[in-house]
């Protein structure tokens, strides 16, 4: 097979570049930045992708990079326990969940990419503008006037995606829920085991992700958080947009906990960026003869459930197990979308209606927004477990998904 072409090097495309490569189907990634950087703040690798990358070879640089995440723990925004639950290994998986920085999961891909398909197989400062197709090929056409031939090419150009917007140049602004996000990274003493996910609060007043990324050498973490609170405007979809935390940290002032100061810890971050709330319909379809959709540029959902990057590495599996050994590219490219867009839609609307934070939502509805004496009095625990048991089946990593 001639070489394909990845057009986009976030988490999405480098590991589509290394199950590729794994699969022995030569290839090239071309990046529009001028130089890839460790951008961004903290994301989660769940099982079902660490699986994945696990496969590739990575898993212990993966979680030498990160923290293996011990629990998910649930909490109102009075700092009452609500649900916990163990998580990756401790749970009983084969595979670990990590937290880790997102530039640094994409770094390191970056590495392993370059060292097994060649200094030269990443190229930056290529800016994809469209493809066009002919009779066994494909040809991405670059800003710089630069084109690209290859057997098939993947837009793995994210939420921006130009090739997306080729296909669906009527599609229409992302829908917004009506919520904006504040992120941050903190240098912080470690809290509860130091390798717990924290989500507390709810919507209505205020909801709070928290956890750490890195273990630093003087004792103390990286630690991620992400402050969501309802929000009547939002700016265009941006990443690495800066923010300021006078917008979001009154509806926080007051969550000193016994085991988190949240206010404090927001203050010490030496970056707030802001993002909203977003995502797009799915898509009828990914798939045009020699050329597909994949991660954000094919599905791009609300960040909750920790699930964006992990199903983009699931897409990347999925497309070079169809692609091996076979010399009709375009059906191969169509047994990928068949694979891949049920699930992915499934989980954009389930990140719309029930997340697995939704324990929080129940029981906010159900307390009144109050203290409670007994988190039993408010709702059974296994009622609990069921909400985040409903997730993992639909995002594809509960454990007897994974087993099979």
């Amino acid at each position: 097979m001639d070489e394909v072409l990845i057009v986009g090097a976030g988490i999405g495309g480098l590991t589509l570049a290394l199950t590729l490569h794994e699969v022995g189907i030569p290839c090239r990634v071309f990046e529009s930045s001028a130089e890839i950087r460790p951008i961004g703040v903290g994301i989660n690798v769940l099982p079902h992708a660490a699986k994945e990358l696990a496969a590739l070879g990575l898993r212990d640089v993966l979680v030498s990079s990160g923290i293996a995440t011990a629990e998910s723990a649930f909490f109102n925004r009075f700092g009452q326990l609500i649900y916990r639950e163990p998580a990756g290994v401790a749970a009983g998986y084969d595979w670990p969940q990590v937290s880790i920085h997102r530039g640094e999961l994409q770094m390191l891909l970056l590495r392993a990419v370059r060292d097994r398909l060649g200094p030269d197989s990443v190229l930056t400062g290529h800016q994809c503008l469209g493809v066009e197709q002919g009779d066994g090929f494909a040809e991405a056409r670059f800003a710089d006037g630069f084109s690209a031939r290859g057997a098939a090419v993947i837009a793995c150009d994210g939420i921006h995606s130009l090739i997306r917007k080729q296909f669906y140049p009527d599609e229409g602004a992302p829908l917004y829920s009506g919520y904006n996000m504040w992120r941050g990274v903190t240098v912080w003493p470690r809290f509860l085991t130091g390798a717990t996910m924290v989500r507390a609060g709810w919507l209505a007043n205020g909801k709070m992700v928290i956890y750490p990324i890195r273990d630093l050498d003087d004792g103390r973490q990286l630690v991620n958080w992400v402050a969501e609170i309802e929000t009547p405007r939002h700016l265009e979809r941006d990443w690495n947009r800066a923010g300021s935390l006078d917008d979001c940290m009154p509806a926080f002032a007051d969550w000193h906990f016994d085991w988190l100061d949240v206010p404090a810890m927001m203050r010490a971050a030496e970056t707030v960026l802001e993002f909203p709330m977003v995502d797009q319909d799915p898509l009828p379809r990914w798939t045009f003869g020699r050329v597909t959709l994949l991660g954000d540029a094919a599905h791009p959902m609300v960040p909750r459930g920790s699930n964006g990057a992990g199903q983009a590495i699931l897409d990347a599996r999925a497309m070079a197990d169809c692609l091996a050994g076979v010399s009709n590219v375009p059906a191969a490219l169509t047994q990928y979308e068949a694979l891949r867009l049920p699930p992915t839609t499934n989980v954009v609307l389930t990140n719309r209606r029930n997340p697995p934070d939704a324990i929080l939502r129940e029981v906010y509805e159900r307390t009144g927004d109050k203290p409670f004496t007994r988190i039993e009095d408010v709702i059974p625990e296994a009622e609990l477990r069921a909400i985040t048991d409903r997730y993992k089946t639909v995002a594809g990593y509960d454990k007897k998904a994974l087993a099979g």
